[in-house]
């Protein structure tokens, strides 16, 4: 059964500081070119801070969805019918798993710049997959969209 509505999506957005950082960066490229005048001083500033900007949006360009009867994170597509128990992860559990707890084998699409997370098991036998480790900045409400569509696929 397919739902037409997106019970969940989330864009994994890098933070505000990074933007100024991308700024910071077009003003080390002006800096760099204003012996050669003026001119390309503005082209440094302007390419810099670019390619700087198109950096950070690219990191920050995973979506975490729930669509139907699947759960899309980064470049994975899971149906929801092989995951298992959610459990909801606050900041230092989350630097856990993400450390020290990780299991290589595991699927993890994290940010460091986003303090919690959600670990998701995956019951299908023949993914080698334990786990999915999930950064997500409201998982409670992820957590819900995973079940209600489990719950949904079952009726």
């Amino acid at each position: 059964m397919q739902l037409s509505a997106t019970p969940y999506e989330e864009r994994l957005t890098a933070p505000r500081s990074w933007w100024f950082i991308s700024f910071l960066v077009g003003v080390s490229f002006a800096l760099i070119l204003l012996p050669f005048g003026t001119l390309p001083m503005l082209g440094g500033l302007a390419g810099g801070t670019a390619a700087a900007a198109v950096v950070a949006s690219s990191y920050g360009s995973p979506r975490i969805r729930v669509v139907g009867d699947s759960l899309i994170a980064g470049e994975a597509k899971i149906p929801v019918s092989a995951l298992g128990p959610a459990e909801i992860l606050e900041p230092d559990e989350a630097r856990a798993w993400r450390t020290y707890k990780a299991d290589v084998r595991a699927f993890l699409l994290l940010r460091s710049y986003i303090p919690r997370a959600l670990r998701v098991e995956v019951t299908d036998p023949d993914d080698p997959t334990p786990y999915l480790y999930l950064s997500t900045r409201e998982p409670e409400a992820l957590a819900a969209a995973i079940e209600a569509a489990k719950s949904s696929t079952k009726a």
